[in-house]
């Protein structure tokens, strides 16, 4: 199984430090939903990861994040693509969970699901915590400088050896080798 694990708020939609609250917040970073599609028919499984304390925070509940979820399903499903797994902490980083990132509960809980090796997925983030949840896991890991990527990469904290891209769609352009599959 060839595996990619996304992050979602500045992987494959816009981030905002203000919180993705509602559906029509909800985003897609331009070319993100095409670059999936392409990974996909290239036979690769798409998961994503991702952090939401905006739940614990009061500021939309699981039926709102299950309907953005749903508007990237149907988005994703129009170019033939599908995600075959989504996994969300909803905790704050003081309640000390094991699933919040920087810690690797989310993938391992993907892992898991498929029967795999943490090891063998490939995750695709845009900060310092998308790459410590990683390498927890042994994880290949790229960086994007989308959402809080550039800011992330400013900080000088990430391996200088992680392959840094400008985007999801550069990302995908590169591990298909250009085409568009």
């Amino acid at each position: 199984m060839k595996l990619i694990i996304l992050d979602r708020d500045g992987v494959i939609n816009e981030d905002s430090d203000a919180f993705i609250k509602t559906v029509d917040e909800w985003i897609p970073i331009p070319g993100s939903i095409a670059a999936m599609a392409r990974l996909y028919h290239a036979g690769y499984t798409l998961a994503i990861a991702t952090n939401q304390s905006g739940i614990a925070r009061g500021y939309y509940d699981v039926a709102t994040l299950d309907a953005m979820h749903a508007k990237l399903r149907h988005l994703l499903a129009a170019h033939g693509g599908e995600v075959a797994y989504i996994a969300y902490c909803p905790h704050l980083s003081s309640d000390h969970c094991d699933c919040r990132k920087p810690k690797p509960g989310m993938l391992l809980t993907i892992a898991e699901h498929f029967g795999i090796n943490p090891a063998q997925a490939q995750v695709v983030g845009d900060s310092l915590r998308d790459w410590q949840a990683a390498a927890a896991v042994g994880a290949s890991y790229a960086q994007v400088r989308t959402g809080k990527g550039l800011r992330t990469l400013a900080e000088g904290k990430l391996p200088a050896a992680i392959p840094v891209f400008d985007n999801l769609a550069d990302y995908a352009d590169s591990l298909l080798g250009n085409t568009f599959a």
